[in-house]
């Protein structure tokens, strides 16, 4: 059966995805979908056909399979479930370029980017974006929706809750075995932030070392 893969999503991290896909696809037809109200007046980008979920839904007599495009975790937590209201396989995205070492378990929906590196004993949820030369070291559990910009580092014995965004750059300090640092769910860690202790759900942090953003964090 021929096979379709769909990149959800045709925005700047979506086109760099794109030929990571294609690299390891060549023979399927790769496209990008989004919704229909969000369709743009254009059939194609970067010479890759853009058609509309619903459409992709209808295409006949092919094995369908969509990886979410989408930075914004609570976006990405979104669509994942209207995807599986489908029953539509969100496929995980590896590219050839990645070292995954050890013990490494990771859900559905994944995009590891190049010079990505996961290292050993690492739990990994669902829809997590990896980009360009980032790392999770050991002994680590990252959630679901979760999305590392570029050369983000986290080090060992950290644990991160679903939708998470953290930013470019950002670094987080080696927890220990009994006393993990822990980064709660649907917060945001600023690019260039170092974190070197645990930050509360529903909370953005930044700088060095990272403190909670507020009015009174920026006089």
């Amino acid at each position: 059966m021929p096979k379709t893969n769909a990149l959800y999503g045709y925005g700047g991290f979506g086109r760099e995805v794109m030929p990571i896909l294609k690299n390891l696809y060549p023979d399927d037809r790769n496209i990008f979908v989004v919704h229909k109200e969000f369709m743009p007046e254009q059939s194609s980008i970067n010479s890759i056909e853009i058609i509309s979920f619903e459409d992709f839904l209808d295409i006949p007599n092919h094995e369908k399979n969509i990886t979410i495009t989408i930075a914004d975790p609570i976006k990405r937590s979104a669509l994942s479930k209207e995807i599986d209201s489908h029953k539509i396989t969100r496929k995980s995205i590896f590219s050839k370029n990645s070292l995954i070492m050890d013990n490494v378990e990771i859900s559905n929906g994944a995009i590891i980017c190049p010079f990505v590196t996961l290292t050993s004993n690492i739990r990994i949820g669902q829809n997590f974006h990896a980009n360009l030369y980032s790392y999770v070291a050991h002994d680590c559990i990252v959630g679901n929706n979760v999305t590392f910009a570029p050369s983000v580092k986290c080090n060992g014995n950290v644990i991160i809750e679903d939708n998470v965004f953290i930013g470019t750059g950002a670094i987080i300090k080696q927890g220990k075995k009994d006393n993990p640092i822990v980064i709660g769910t649907n917060s945001i860690i600023s690019s260039g932030s170092f974190v070197t202790k645990n930050v509360s759900e529903s909370t953005t942090v930044f700088g060095n070392p990272a403190k909670v953003l507020s009015k009174s964090s920026l006089k």
